[in-house]
């Protein structure tokens, strides 16, 4: 999947934008711009922020805006990702020409994919995997020309498989983890890959990395020893600032407050105990400890 942002100036004479791969576009404020397939055929449109189309394989569409310029959102669906969402389907995936496209679950999908962009892509390669690979069953479903419906299977991965996963994440948890990478470890496509693991643990592939990840990390942080920073790297964040968003989300306090209320429990549990020993079993522990 590529994102890109593109900015069509205002005042410009018509241009034509050849779009060879499917893409979902967002526009990212508000305006209006002529569009048509020719340039003879161009209508004025109004939108607003949000506001999405959908725009086929080697589409021609002529564009020109006037008084603003007309900034948006494009997120290129791969074929891969398409065929994978088709069961494996040869040929490729059609999807039709939308212009004014009103869906909740690409509008959602694609705020997700902008606030990822505009973060810096914190969340790594296998959250915009995951998400192309949604975006992509959503588009088949509803907006092909010709596929094949997704299959229904059920039960999900075997206990062999979910233990196979667990130990790739475990050994590759410092890298940069995708999808197919994930799914190749246990020989399977993306697509059913990332279903038949949401329907054995009930989180995605990237969830679950992210709760590996910040075990690995509280584990790490119950050691004084070690700056934060080292802890978030070796655990995967590509930043301080985004293991700290992440760690506060789901433990609900920072890393650092983590560190410090474990030490501090682990004194007080410690000076408990030893109250409550011999005064001659307490003076033999302190100078151990010593």
């Amino acid at each position: 999947m590529r994102v890109e942002v593109n900015v069509l100036e205002s005042g410009s004479e018509p241009g034509v934008s050849v779009q060879h791969q499917p893409a979902l576009m967002m526009a990212l404020q508000t305006g209006s711009i002529e569009v048509g397939s020719r340039r003879s055929e161009m209508m004025r449109f109004t939108f607003g922020a949000g506001e999405m189309c959908l725009v086929p394989r080697h589409a021609e569409t002529w564009l020109r805006t006037h008084d603003f310029p007309y900034l948006y959102l494009s997120v290129d669906i791969s074929d891969t990702a398409l065929t994978a969402a088709c069961d494996g389907t040869r040929g490729d995936v059609e999807l039709r020409r939308v212009g004014k496209l009103i869906d909740a679950r690409l509008g959602a999908l694609a705020a997700a994919v902008n606030a990822e962009r505009v973060a810096g892509f914190p969340s790594g390669r296998l959250f915009l995997d995951s998400v192309e690979q949604a975006l992509a069953v959503a588009l088949v479903n509803g907006y092909a020309v010709r596929h094949r419906s997704v299959q229904t299977h059920r039960g999900g991965l075997g206990s062999a498989r979910l233990r196979r996963i667990k130990e790739f994440v475990d050994a590759k948890i410092e890298d940069e983890l995708t999808l197919y990478e994930m799914a190749q470890a246990v020989e399977l496509s993306t697509a059913y890959f990332s279903r038949m693991f949401r329907k054995s643990t009930g989180e995605s592939p990237h969830q679950f990395l992210l709760r590996q990840r910040l075990e690995r990390a509280k584990m790490m942080l119950r050691s004084a020893d070690g700056r934060v920073l080292d802890v978030a790297v070796a655990c995967g964040f590509k930043s301080q600032q985004h293991f700290a968003q992440a760690f506060r989300h789901v433990c609900g306090v920072s890393p650092t407050e983590y560190r410090q209320e474990f030490l501090d429990h682990e004194t007080t549990s410690a000076r408990e105990t030893c109250s409550q020993d011999t005064p001659g079993l307490c003076a033999q522990r302190s100078a151990v400890n010593l």
